[in-house]
């Protein structure tokens, strides 16, 4: 343990305070895991610039720094939430240092498309250090990087970079646009020497920067202005995967993964035949789901639709003690529409502190009204509103941010996700589901995520191009192409880490195997098994087991769970 007269450094020689280290010798390390997180907060923050070098090296620094701070911690001292508390800190750290090495290795990729950035980048940092600058200089500085970018520009296309690297090349380069904007706007008008000298070269740059990203995306990665259908991604392959899980406690290999999916894809396809059967649609399922789709609410309706079916939720956890409602969650949650643009990357519900809904605007075209209608369908509905809302999203949003609250640094999706998933399950397992067609609804979404995994990690793993990812939404699952198309780009076109979309079933998974130990063998009753882990925050599922089980951990700890026993 570390003496209490030490003084651990950290990045720019910042000293951790005594009382902070000394407070972590007994009890959880809560105070250590909010002075982390508030100075990663700070360093992010002016070191901002994601390609900086500068930046890597001082969070580098910051990162172990912490590592050394932690490790003179007495792990017997704390009790079973610290070390939780450390093992998870511990796995944060060595992600982040792991996800700065991911982050080189993919500016390196795209250095031979940007040569400019180093120089550009620079300006940028110089200002946030309030650097004296020389007017001059910095117009030849411009000057040089537009000339740069023509000669760059003018063999882009033979350097015979990959696509997904020039499209991450396109947007690179339309942030750093956004970047130069702000340094410019910062000297420009309140120092007369630097407009004098700058401002001509700035909008050549400005001009030159995004000409040269709409190349790299329509010449280099294939993707023209008026095509808003192909999606590129960015795999990153199977041992970035590995890693990946490992950092979420699931020693599972991707390939396994997509196994565990087949099989829960396969038990979801045989209870669709089932209610198929009850509909009058024989064993072909899909005449069924196309019926299901049909059954929207006029034009107007929906808001009154989601209202129903939240409050109809809520009663259903109240009635069967699932989970504890505190008023204020269950009276405060808002609801707002999803405009017609944002649908075209998120066309079903989404939730968190509110419910954000989908349904058609009159801007529409009469293929998208369609398209949203039947893809938010009254049955589909009722199988995510309670995901969005209560005992999902709105429930976890509640409660996280008044139970360990520090622990959000922890947050991961397999806990968010999953969550709301599970509640899916047990909603299934209770008989919430009272027609066919409810059953229908419920199914789809359970085999959509069982679909996530199987695109998603097989998209990463090289073996599924974009397009292959959204037909098979559409031939196995039942999608609307359309929105086929838009999971798909929402999957691999935004910032969603790879893990994302296997999260949902995944860690919905962890919770039903967990519920079947603590519930099932009467250890704990639904409502103390839900409220506890609500009250444990945002963490991986095998840490809330370690915690519930009272499981003696060591420094040592590795994830070992097999939540889903082996698979063959």
């Amino acid at each position: 343990m570390l003496a209490l007269g030490a003084i651990c450094l950290g990045a720019d020689n910042l000293p951790l305070d005594v009382d902070v280290l000394a407070r972590a010798t007994s009890g959880d390390l809560r105070d250590m895991v909010e002075r982390y997180s508030s100075d990663r907060t700070v360093l992010e923050g002016f070191y901002d610039h994601p390609l900086s070098l500068a930046r890597s090296r001082k969070l580098k620094e910051f990162f172990e720094s912490w590592k050394s701070a932690l490790e003179g911690v007495r792990f017997d001292g704390l009790n079973q939430n610290g070390k939780v508390d450390y093992l998870l800190f511990r796995n944060e750290l060595d992600d982040q240092l792991r996800r700065l090495r991911l982050a080189e290795s993919r500016r390196e990729e795209m250095l031979p498309l940007m040569p400019f950035l180093d120089s550009i980048v620079g300006l940028h940092e110089r200002r946030q250090h309030v650097d004296p600058i020389d007017p001059r200089k910095v117009a030849e500085v411009l000057v040089q990087a537009e000339r740069t970018i023509g000669e760059v520009s003018a063999k882009a296309a033979k350097l015979g970079i990959r696509k997904s690297v020039a499209n991450r090349a396109s947007l690179a380069v339309n942030e750093l646009r956004k970047t130069v904007k702000s340094w410019f706007e910062f000297y420009n008008g309140y120092d007369p020497l630097f407009t004098w000298w700058v401002d001509s070269p700035y909008k050549k740059f400005d001009e030159s920067l995004k000409s040269y990203a709409t190349k790299l995306r329509e010449e280099v990665a294939g993707v023209k202005a008026d095509d808003k259908d192909t999606i590129v991604g960015d795999p990153v392959g199977r041992q970035a995967l590995l890693e990946d899980l490992a950092a979420e406690f699931v020693p599972y290999t991707p390939e396994e993964l997509v196994r565990i999916a087949n099989l829960e894809f396969a038990w979801c396809e045989a209870e669709m035949k089932k209610a198929s059967r009850e509909m009058g649609y024989g064993d072909d399922w899909k005449r069924a789901l196309e019926h299901v789709k049909t059954l929207s609410v006029p034009p107007g309706g929906q808001t009154a639709l989601v209202r129903d079916l939240a409050e109809e939720a809520i009663a259903f956890v109240e009635k069967n003690q699932l989970v504890t409602v505190p008023p204020l969650a269950g009276d405060t949650w808002r609801m707002f529409m999803m405009a017609p643009e944002q649908q075209r990357i998120n066309p079903f519900f989404l939730g968190g502190d509110s419910i954000i809904v989908s349904y058609p605007a009159n801007t529409m075209t009469h293929g998208e009204k369609m398209m949203s209608m039947r893809g938010n369908n009254i049955h589909f509905a009722r199988a995510t509103v309670f995901h969005e809302l209560i005992p999902g999203h709105r429930l976890q949003y509640f409660m996280s941010s008044r139970y360990r609250a520090y622990r959000q640094v922890f947050r991961t999706p397999f806990w968010t996700e999953g969550w709301a998933l599970y509640w899916e399950m047990v909603f299934w397992d209770k008989g919430f589901p009272l027609t066919p067609e409810n059953r229908v609804g419920m199914l789809f979404w359970r085999m959509h995520r069982c679909a996530r995994i199987i695109f998603s990690l097989s998209f990463h793993l090289e073996k599924m191009s974009a397009q292959e990812c959204v037909n098979y939404l559409v031939e196995r699952v039942g999608h609307e192409r359309e929105n086929a198309a838009a999971e798909v780009r929402r999957s691999f076109e935004t910032d969603y880490p790879p893990l994302y979309q296997a999260a949902y079933m995944l860690g919905a998974l962890q919770f039903r195997a967990l519920r079947k130990e603590l519930v099932d063998s009467k250890r704990m009753t639904d409502l103390e098994f839900h409220d506890a882990i609500l009250k444990l925050n945002s963490i991986p599922v095998e840490m809330i087991r370690a915690t519930l089980t009272d499981q003696p951990l060591t420094r040592e700890f590795r994830t070992n769970w097999k939540f889903y026993g082996d698979i063959k």
